[in-house]
């Protein structure tokens, strides 16, 4: 039996004259998604949701997912207001039923957990001591069942130095919380609008690129200004107990894109 999880990340859904791009690019994706065959156990997008976390943002990004008929997963994002997403999202099955930022759902053939790596004001990330160990537990409940971790920020710099300035301030902290299971299938991460592959806690974080804009491959360091790249998404696709991951174009691709 085949599973499979689509990683979508990075949509800044907006209001306002810049408001019809980035819906675009989501609803688009999410189109894409559903043309897949077979269709995807569920999507996740890791962070960035929307672009300054004000109920009205969340309100479009409700409009935009509400009718989408396939499991969907958010995670917060640096961007994210937790406050404003759980007022918006809080007991649907966006959030996995919960009432927090951060939970974890069960699927027959793995367990997708949500980290929130959320700081107010800032724009790195930080899990803490409490949520590390909520996470140790959750992991331990299913051991033979692969998990899948997510979370916006990478724990690892992943070679972009202005963004590296922002990434997971306690990575070494999830390194060991993973380390101690060994049923890690993936660590899915956002916030670089590229696609970035590494081994991390004897497993593999993959971050996706943005339904929106890309960031340029500043490996020096200079500011990663935007651009108009083409988008895609991550196809995760467990067969035979191997993980393998697939890239998914979305705006330069010839293949249809299904409404929903």
């Amino acid at each position: 039996m085949t599973s499979s999880i689509a990683h979508l990340s990075d949509p800044h859904l907006t209001t306002g004259p810049l408001a019809g791009a980035p819906a675009e690019g989501l609803y688009r994706a999410l189109g894409r998604v559903l043309t897949l065959a077979p269709q995807p156990d569920c999507v996740v997008i890791t962070g960035d949701l929307v672009d300054r976390g004000t109920p009205e943002e969340y309100r479009v990004l409700r409009e935009v997912i509400g009718r989408f008929p396939l499991p969907l997963h958010l995670v917060a994002g640096n961007h994210d207001d937790p406050k404003a997403l759980l007022a918006e999202f809080a007991g649907t099955r966006f959030l996995g039923d919960e009432a927090q930022a951060h939970y974890a759902v069960d699927y027959p053939a793995f367990t997708l957990v949500v980290l929130d790596s959320t700081v107010p004001h800032s724009p790195g990330g930080h899990l803490g001591v409490s949520q590390l160990e909520w996470l140790d537990g959750i992991l331990a409940r299913r051991p033979e069942t692969p998990a899948v971790v997510c979370l916006h920020h990478p724990p690892i710099a992943v070679g972009i130095p202005f963004l590296d300035g922002m990434r997971l301030d306690d990575g070494e902290g999830l390194a060991t919380a993973l380390g101690r299971h060994g049923n890690i299938a993936r660590v899915l991460a956002g916030h670089v609008h590229r696609p970035v592959t590494a081994a991390f806690a004897g497993s593999t974080l993959t971050t996706a690129p943005s339904t929106h804009l890309q960031s340029g491959l500043a490996l020096n360091d200079g500011v990663p200004n935007h651009l108009p790249e083409p988008t895609s998404f991550l196809l995760h696709v467990c067969s035979d107990l191997a993980w393998v991951t697939h890239t998914v174009p979305v705006s330069h691709a010839v293949a249809p894109i299904a409404c929903f």
